[in-house]
């Protein structure tokens, strides 16, 4: 058998496998890509259909504005008289309640005016006791004036039975024309007495009522010694400053042995407790406010918590209108501005005492269009 009859025989093949490891990587890998495409997708779609029904529902009554900020209707502490400082009770950043004593002024020069004005008062008293007296004297002298005019009168009927009884016998001869004389002489003495005592009568009324007049002038004028007692006394007082309100303690300008003068500030008081919020609204914003409305409230101070809050009221002009140098847009450089209207919030009282508000701090609020009274609807039925 040649070489060319004899048969060849092939070599058996043998399929090698790749490893285990390899497979699953190519095969997986592709799978994964898509998965995790088609996770993204239905999450972005998710997140989408969220919003939108979010603002379909909710979001397109909202208005917002970040222009808002915590307020509070400070209170400015200063004097109403002079004095040195001598005491401060309180010290910066203390909560006070209203009555606490916050400066203590030196009260010497006041508590000397004080027993000054007193004492013209008692004086005036005296003075008062005196004339009362002179007026019950003038009235016992009325009394004794009005006896010696009717003594006069009853010496001037007997001087004139005298006198007529003499002119009578004159008459028919039994007297003499001297005892007529005599008559009428004391009956013209005893009328010159009876209008002498009828004078001295309207003398001593005259001086009771003049007597009568200085004592209502000394009553007048202890009335008016009186007042300047009391203001005295309040003058007295004010050299004691004490917190109108309840509050908290801040910017204090003011140290012992410090001269304070009257209407200079030396503290301020932040009523913590009755906190709100000023939002600035734009004008385009304003058509759908509405008084009581419901507000969504975020502090930067608490980013993590929400709120509810309430339309207040708003502000009868826009702030520009309110400022210290308000625009003047007739001067011909004219520049249109969307303005801005102050709208007043209330806060709960879980965000008051949470004890994280603090006067100043900046907040985002989200008025619900939907609820309240607009102001519009107000305006309308008005």
């Amino acid at each position: 058998m040649s070489r060319y009859d004899r048969t060849i025989e092939k070599p058996a093949k043998i399929d090698v496998a790749p490893p285990a490891s390899d497979v699953p990587e190519k095969a997986k890998k592709p799978r994964g890509k898509r998965i995790v495409g088609i996770a993204v997708a239905v999450a972005i779609t998710a997140g989408l259909a969220n919003f939108g029904h979010d603002y379909w529902t909710t979001g397109r009554f909202m208005i917002e504005t970040d222009d808002a900020y915590v307020t509070a209707d400070t209170t400015l502490i200063s004097s109403r008289v002079q004095g040195y400082v001598v005491e401060l009770p309180v010290k910066q950043n203390d909560s006070v309640h209203a009555g606490d004593i916050l400066v203590r002024l030196d009260d010497g020069d006041f508590r000397i005016a004080l027993e000054s004005a007193i004492q013209r008062v008692e004086i005036a008293d005296q003075t008062i006791a005196r004339i009362g007296a002179q007026i019950k004297a003038a009235e016992a002298s009325v009394e004794q004036a009005k006896a010696m005019q009717s003594f006069s009168e009853a010496e001037v009927r007997a001087a004139q039975r005298d006198h007529d009884r003499a002119q009578k016998l004159l008459e028919s001869n039994v007297t003499s024309q001297a005892s007529l004389d005599d008559a009428t002489e004391r009956l013209e003495t005893a009328t010159a007495s009876l209008a002498s005592a009828a004078a001295a009568v309207l003398n001593a009324k005259a001086q009771v009522g003049v007597l009568q007049a200085q004592k209502a002038e000394a009553e007048g004028t202890k009335r008016e010694l009186e007042l300047a007692v009391k203001q005295a006394q309040r003058d007295l007082d004010l050299t004691v400053l004490r917190a109108p309100a309840d509050g908290t303690i801040g910017n204090m300008a003011v140290e012992v042995g410090d001269l304070v003068t009257p209407g200079v500030r030396l503290a301020a008081l932040v009523p913590l407790s009755s906190l709100y919020i000023e939002a600035n609204f734009k004008e385009t914003q304003m058509y759908d406010i509405a008084l009581g409305a419901d507000v969504h409230i975020t502090f930067d101070a608490i980013p993590d918590e929400t709120f509810e809050g309430k339309v207040a009221s708003v502000s009868p002009a826009t702030g520009s209108v309110f400022s210290l140098l308000p625009a003047d847009n007739a001067t011909g450089n004219f520049t249109k501005i969307v303005q801005r209207v102050p709208v007043r919030i209330a806060l709960p009282n879980e965000a008051l005492e949470s004890g994280h508000l603090r006067a100043g701090l900046s907040a985002v609020v989200e008025v619900d269009s939907r609820t309240g009274a607009p102001l519009h609807a107000i305006a309308q039925a008005e």
